[in-house]
């Protein structure tokens, strides 16, 4: 008998997978497109959309004839505020547009000045002023520098929900698109904006469709439910929450080091929104209160500088052991150590270090990490909420003893662990829509745990 499986398709920006995962969640078949890139009109390097519709039909048409597997059904998560616009035969009108674009002063100041400034938007819609990452900015764009192609877009859909129409045909939206960095959601009033209606562009994002439902479809002969498709940043938190009751916070760490938390809905204050807080929207519609730091790429930048001062080879740090002795030393030659983190920070305090007070790269690399955990701690309490109890480290930062062993000493009430899903992404777009296509329940073993005690409290963090 064929195994019953769910395929789901994960497209990053630069890593696009396939995968059949069947009804225990174990990934049984795997396969990747090559990353294609084109410019836009204007010479931005940005995704040939072409070949990435190609890639979903030809890998849907390959295991499809795999006759080990029964696909049962499909979903989709991708990259975030990213528009594809169709036209009135479902044909693109434009490239997808790069989200980091340069977005036009002018037109940036002409849409605040409009509807009620920056501080004012930035609030209703839970997200700071980010040019083209506002997603909902590059429709305002479109409409106001191409209006006789605006005119021609009868749908304007989010990249996830682009892969969905691809095989249903039907033009959707979907919370977690809409309701991520768009600066489209109004999160008061729990709907679009009113500055989408004014300018008369919701009638284009299609039917709103809660993300766990499905539409039977039929593709090459085969009946299957298929998904409206997710965020991937909300996808990877669904895991999580189908394994864990108890309030937690889950610190997704990589470039950006994001601290996610489903259990906090207050409102965003203009503060919080200043230090690059947020909200993302989980599948089930709710409020994720989160913030960001680029601590990852800080610390890439700053181990080459350190690799490069005592001319040693960067890959050495990887798996460098945690020395509390080590800690001990520079909590009493860098006073700062001794003192609590009073400020946001773009960048951690090691930047502006001299690297000639460091006696070994040892030392100079765990004061790197110590910086950026003050700063991760501060980043972390703008969206902890009373009741958390667990924090959850996934992702790079969470292989790094020197981190996980200092974060825990920074907050040794709650209790932190390195977590790790194994393609929580793609995990957690299955989960969304279990009840359509696996008769057995999540299982609850998805998630790996390691606990990290504090150690002797030597530090005021």
């Amino acid at each position: 008998m064929p195994k019953p499986v769910i395929a789901i398709f994960d497209v990053g920006k630069t890593n696009k997978k396939l995968f059949l995962i069947d009804e225990n969640y174990q990934i049984v078949y795997e396969r990747s497109a090559r990353f294609v890139e084109t410019v836009d009109e204007d010479g931005e390097v940005c995704e040939n959309l072409e070949s990435l519709r190609s890639s979903v039909y030809d890998s849907l048409h390959q295991v499809l004839q795999l006759k080990e597997f029964d696909v049962k059904a499909i979903n989709f998560s991708t990259y975030g505020a990213s528009f594809v616009y169709l036209d009135e035969k479902g044909e693109p009108l434009t490239p997808l547009y790069n989200y980091l674009k340069a977005y036009p002063e002018a037109l940036k100041q002409r849409f605040y000045t409009t509807y009620g400034g920056e501080d004012k938007i930035s609030l209703e819609t839970a997200s700071p002023v980010l040019g083209s990452l506002n997603s909902g900015m590059q429709l305002y764009r479109l409409k106001h520098e191409k209006p006789a192609l605006f005119d021609k877009v009868k749908w304007a859909l989010h990249l996830p929900q682009y892969l969905s129409y691809l095989i249903t045909g039907k033009a959707v939206a979907d919370i977690t698109s809409i309701g991520c960095h768009t600066q489209l959601w109004d999160f008061n009033k729990n709907q679009y904006h009113n500055w989408v209606s004014t300018e008369k562009i919701d009638g284009k994002f299609g039917t709103f469709t809660p993300a766990d439902s499905s539409l039977k479809t039929d593709f090459e002969g085969s009946s299957i439910k298929v998904g409206v498709g997710l965020h991937d940043s909300s996808a990877a938190l669904i895991p999580y929450l189908a394994n864990f009751n108890t309030p937690f916070v889950l610190i997704s760490t990589g470039t950006w080091c994001i601290s996610l938390n489903p259990f906090n809905q207050e409102p965003l204050t203009a503060e919080e929104l200043k230090q690059d807080c947020l909200c993302y929207m989980h599948y089930k519609g709710k409020a994720v209160k989160a913030s960001r730091i680029f601590a990852g790429y800080e610390h890439e930048v700053q181990l080459k500088r350190i690799a490069e001062h005592f001319d040693r080879a960067a890959y050495l740090f990887k798996h460098l052991k945690f020395n509390p002795s080590m800690i001990l030393k520079l909590a009493n030659k860098i006073p700062e150590n001794k003192e609590a983190q009073t400020g946001f920070l773009a960048n951690s305090a090691f930047p502006d270090r001299d690297l000639n007070i460091f006696q070994t790269a040892e030392e100079a690399y765990h004061q790197l990490i110590f910086d950026l955990v003050k700063q991760q701690l501060y980043s972390l309490k703008l969206i902890l909420n009373p009741g958390v109890k667990r924090i959850f480290v996934d992702g790079g930062f969470g292989k790094n003893a020197i981190y996980m062993h200092l974060l825990a000493t920074a907050i040794p009430d709650i209790e932190v662990y390195a977590s790790s899903v194994s393609q929580a992404t793609a995990i957690g777009t299955a989960l969304a829509i279990n009840d359509a296509w696996n008769e057995n329940p999540a299982p609850t073993d998805m998630i790996q745990l390691k606990y990290y005690s504090a150690i002797q409290r030597t530090l005021d963090f």
